[in-house]
């Protein structure tokens, strides 16, 4: 079934509304398979005409034009016409139906109406005010009504037709979409047994399970593990899960962030140093690498380390020694590596930041983790998880996301991944208080404005049609190839087109994306 609630939030097709409304007056609403009008509150979506707004609250009108959309799709089945374009007897004005088919099923129409087809405008506005007056309605709405009515040429029809056709398909998609977000996470819930925690990560995707079986393998090796990931996916998480699931889980587990100092500091830090080695050295020091003898230590950032600071890693790495900052005295340890960055690596070895020889001693074993946006199927568990430990720990009830509030969720790519998950429910739980249903209103507008602002904001209200199409492509591509990660074979299956075809309007639109990285789009 069709979720009609949703029309009203959908961006791309408000803005066809909003296209057909400016230049033609045009209003559009939406039936069942019955005919019966949905998905548009009259009392929140502005009309561009207010006949229509007025005729499409009345029963009696609503149930004529539910006779006239159903005799129209049963025309429509026995011709090759895709849509029609009828008179509405009923109001005095005409309608496009366009039906929504989904795997071959009418689902419903798409009905744009408050237009002529035909040029006699001043006896069909006559026809209006008569069939207005019979409703009921006032002599100043009938009289600003009239006002609103415009003629269709050939010309006018025709991209009239391509943009309601459009909307029809924007339904089909939004439909299709929400099925298959659905599914996922019905599949999800079906997978009794399959593991969805590995110590304190959460997820059940591919890449999280994929990332479980790796750690698996690794669980019993002592080699040096590289974890890259961007900021806020967790890598800190995982080397604690490779560190206590390892046979050195009972030493010690230190961690170091090796941007958080200079080089004298860090170097302090890791290697320790004598008393008198520097203004401050009141006592003979510890170095971390000291404190984790025979556990695991965990570099952090490890890319931000300087050149001079490379080497003395690379030194640890390979002999497992190292000269606290003011001795002379070599101490050996044995302790297991497990670096993590942000950054690429390779690259910077190309470009000469980083020692080609640290590289290789470091990426014996490379994990990487994914960002949020490539495993949204955890979204549900990530957030339902966040939620109990946010509740738990300010003693308030439980609650739960509405569903709407989880398609905002999804939609949102989550630059800050799980961490920025994290902190939007934790807001999330404090801003509603005693509520225990969590609506789409609370979420942040970074959230709630993610998706019109990626979406077609660009489409032009003036001009010609073509560049509005253009326009509105070009932002549906922009969009989707930065939802999908760049897949282009999973977008071009999306868009129902050729991946071919997604490749050339990728070009033609200067989508690619080290360009739109260059230009900042």
């Amino acid at each position: 079934m069709i979720n009609w609630d949703e029309f009203e939030h959908i961006h791309v097709i408000k803005k066809l509304r909003h296209v057909l409304a400016t230049w033609w007056n045009v209003d559009v609403v939406f039936t069942d398979e019955r005919g019966m009008i949905k998905g548009v509150d009259a009392s929140k979506t502005p009309y561009a005409n207010p006949a229509v707004q007025f005729l499409t609250g009345k029963e009696s009108a609503q149930s004529g034009l539910a006779e006239l959309v159903m005799k129209t799709i049963d025309d429509l089945r026995m011709s090759d016409n895709r849509f029609a374009l009828k008179k509405w007897d009923l109001a005095g004005f005409d309608v496009a139906i366009f039906p929504i088919m989904i795997d071959n099923d009418f689902m419903g129409t798409v009905v744009a109406t408050g237009f002529f087809r035909d040029a006699a405008v001043s006896d069909r506005l006559s026809e209006v005010r008569e069939r207005l007056a019979a409703f009921g309605a006032s002599s100043d709405m009938i009289e600003k009504s009239l006002g609103k009515f415009q003629y269709l040429d050939d010309q006018n029809r025709e991209h009239f037709c391509q943009l309601v056709s459009l909307v029809a398909e924007e339904v089909v998609t939004l439909h299709l979409e929400i099925s298959r977000r659905e599914d996922r996470i019905r599949e999800l819930n079906k997978e009794l047994g399959s593991r969805y925690k590995y110590d304190n990560m959460i997820g059940k995707s591919k890449p999280m399970q994929s990332l479980y079986a790796l750690l698996d393998k690794i669980k019993t090796a002592d080699s040096t593990v590289m974890i890259q990931g961007e900021n806020g996916t967790g890598k800190e998480l995982i080397a604690k899960a490779i560190h206590y699931n390892s046979n050195r889980k009972d030493k010690a587990f230190v961690i170091q962030n090796c941007s958080a100092f200079n080089d004298n500091l860090l170097e302090s830090e890791l290697f320790g140093h004598t008393k008198g080695s520097f203004t401050g050295a009141i006592r003979d020091k510890k170095g971390l690498f000291e404190i984790a003898d025979k556990g695991t230590f965990f570099l952090d950032e490890i890319g931000d380390t300087s050149p001079q600071m490379q080497v003395k890693l690379l030194r640890v790495l390979q002999e497992g020694t190292f000269t606290p900052v003011g001795s002379t005295e070599m101490k050996k340890v044995d302790v297991r590596i497990v670096a993590a960055t942000n950054r690429n690596l390779k690259e910077m070895v190309e470009q000469g930041t980083f020692r080609e020889d640290l590289y290789y001693r470091l990426n014996v074993i490379n994990l990487r983790v994914p960002p949020l946006r490539e495993r949204k199927e955890d979204i549900p568990l990530l957030a339902e998880f966040f939620l109990a430990k946010a509740c738990d720990a300010g003693s308030f009830a439980k609650k739960s996301l509405t569903k709407r509030a989880l398609e905002k969720l999804y939609d949102y790519a989550w630059p800050g991944n799980v961490r920025e998950l994290q902190n939007e429910v934790e807001r999330l739980v404090v801003l509603t208080g005693e509520e225990t249903k969590i609506m789409p209103e609370i979420l942040s507008p970074k959230i709630l404005e993610a998706g019109e602002k990626s979406k077609v904001q660009g489409a032009r209200l003036q001009g010609k049609l073509k560049d509005a199409l253009e326009d509105l492509e070009r932002e549906m591509i922009r969009e989707g190839l930065r939802r999908t990660g760049w897949n282009k074979s999973k977008l071009a299956k999306e868009l129902g087109i050729s991946r071919a075809g997604l490749i050339m309007k990728v070009e033609k639109y200067g989508l690619d994306k080290r360009k739109m990285a260059r230009t900042g789009t």
